[in-house]
C-alpha cells in the first residue's frame, strides 16, 4: 500500500488541499471522493453513522478511523476511544486532531476487547471476499466484552446491476456480486487495487449465524445502505 489515502488526509488537515481523491471500482466509472467529507462533524453525517454513534456505550474501538472524526465525537462524549487504521497517514490526522489512542493496526491484529466495536463507512469492506467474513467475524467476536456490540454498516448494491427493463444482468458462475476490486488515485498518483466487500444484510445475517453472533437490522438508509448490530 502506498497510502494515497493518508496522503491526501495529511494534505487537507495541513493546508494542502488542491484536489480530491478519486475512486473507482470494476462495475463503476471514476467518482470523487471530497477530502472535506472524511472531516465532517456529527450534523453533516448520514443518519446511519449518528445513529451508530448514539449507540455506543463503554470502551470503544473505531476500525478503520480515517480522519478520527467518529473516534472525536465520542471522546467528547466522554467514553474511551482505541481508533485504529492501516493508514499511517490517517493515524497522523487523526492524533493531531486530537485522538488521544491512535494506532496503525490492522484489526486481525487488534488481541484487546471492548464494549463496542464500530465498522463505519462500509464497514464490511475490509473483509474483502465473502469467503473470508467468517474469518473476520469470529476475530471480532473474540474481541467483545460480555454484553458487547459491534456496528457495523453495508449497502446491498444489487442495484448497481440492474438493466433499464428492472431485469439483472449478474453472471451466476462469478463471485458474489458484492465482491469489487476497488480503485484510488490521487494527485495523478494511483494507489494499489484492493479489495472491498458490499454485503447485503441477509448474506450478514447468516454469516453472523453460522459464528455464534446475533444480527439485527438496526436501520436502513436511502439508497440500499443499512445499519446492524452483532452481539
Amino acid at each position: 500500500m502506498k497510502d494515497i489515502f493518508g496522503s491526501a488526509l495529511l494534505d487537507y488537515h495541513n493546508g494542502n488541499y488542491t484536489e480530491d481523491i478519486i475512486t473507482s471500482t470494476n462495475i463503476s466509472s471514476e467518482d470523487i471522493l471530497p477530502l472535506s467529507y472524511l472531516f465532517r462533524c456529527y450534523a453533516e453525517m448520514p443518519k446511519l453513522e449518528q445513529k451508530a454513534l448514539q449507540l455506543a456505550k463503554g470502551n470503544v474501538l473505531d476500525v478503520g478511523c480515517g480522519a478520527g472524526t467518529h473516534s472525536l465525537y465520542l471522546q467528547e462524549k466522554g467514553l474511551k476511544v482505541k481508533a485504529i487504521d492501516v493508514s499511517q497517514g490517517a493515524i497522523t490526522v487523526a492524533k493531531q486532531r486530537g485522538v488521544l489512542h491512535a494506532e496503525v493496526l490492522n484489526i486481525l491484529d487488534e488481541t484487546e476487547t471492548f464494549n463496542t466495536i464500530f465498522l463505519l463507512m462500509n464497514g464490511t469492506g475490509i473483509f474483502q471476499e465473502l469467503q473470508q467474513v467468517s474469518k473476520y467475524l469470529k476475530h471480532l467476536k473474540s474481541l467483545l466484552n460480555p454484553d458487547g456490540q459491534i456496528l457495523i454498516d453495508s449497502s446491498d448494491i444489487r442495484y448497481m446491476y440492474e438493466d433499464e427493463d428492472g431485469g439483472f444482468w449478474m453472471d451466476t458462475n462469478a463471485n458474489y456480486y458484492g465482491e469489487l476490486d476497488y480503485f484510488m488515485s490521487y494527485k495523478g498518483e494511483d494507489e494499489l487495487p484492493m479489495k472491498w466487500l458490499y454485503l447485503d444484510f441477509k448474506t450478514l445475517k447468516l454469516a453472523c449465524e453460522s459464528v455464534g453472533l446475533q444480527c439485527e437490522l438496526v436501520l436502513e438508509g436511502d439508497h440500499f445502505d443499512y445499519l446492524a448490530r452483532l452481539s
